[in-house]
């Protein structure tokens, strides 16, 4: 009879931002953008609540560099901003992500992670009232993800 071994393989792996250390759901091939898990739950409630949203990540300010949860509409999106991707979470429509020009110009070479953590959201941002509030992490973009189109 074999004995057990004491140091059986790890499970598989979940899919990992390695750069950043957070798990984020799967993206259709390379993206400027990506959700956690805990982020994506959240967007079910707050989508729940509040129907078809959109992030605009803050550029400072009195909500720091927060990423913003609105109802879809509730901002205006113009010639000012830039449209990094689309955040795919199971079961919601695809969930736009936007930045100003003048942060692109600063943040061009990075990549968000949209994550959510305890605590209450900033200023506007739907998420505020559920105790959790989304979080922006960022790395480099790799070089695949810095020939994508934005727009």
């Amino acid at each position: 009879m074999t004995e057990p071994n004491p140091h059986p393989a790890p499970d598989p792996m979940p899919l990992c931002d390695t750069a950043v250390g957070v798990e984020t759901l799967p993206t259709d091939g390379p993206s400027r953008v990506a959700i956690t898990p805990a982020a994506g739950d959240l967007l079910h409630t707050v989508v729940a609540k509040h129907g078809p949203v959109i992030f605009h990540q803050s550029g400072g300010c009195c909500d720091g560099s927060a990423p913003m949860c609105y109802a879809e509409g509730d901002l205006i999106i113009g010639d000012a901003d830039i449209h990094l991707g689309d955040l795919v979470v199971d079961g919601l429509a695809p969930v736009p992500v936007y930045i100003s020009r003048a942060q692109f110009a600063a943040w061009q070479h990075t990549h968000l992670t949209i994550d959510a953590v305890p605590g209450r959201g900033a200023g506007f941002s739907l998420e505020a009232p559920e105790g959790l509030r989304f979080l922006t992490r960022s790395r480099l973009l790799t070089e695949e993800e810095r020939r994508l189109d934005v727009g």
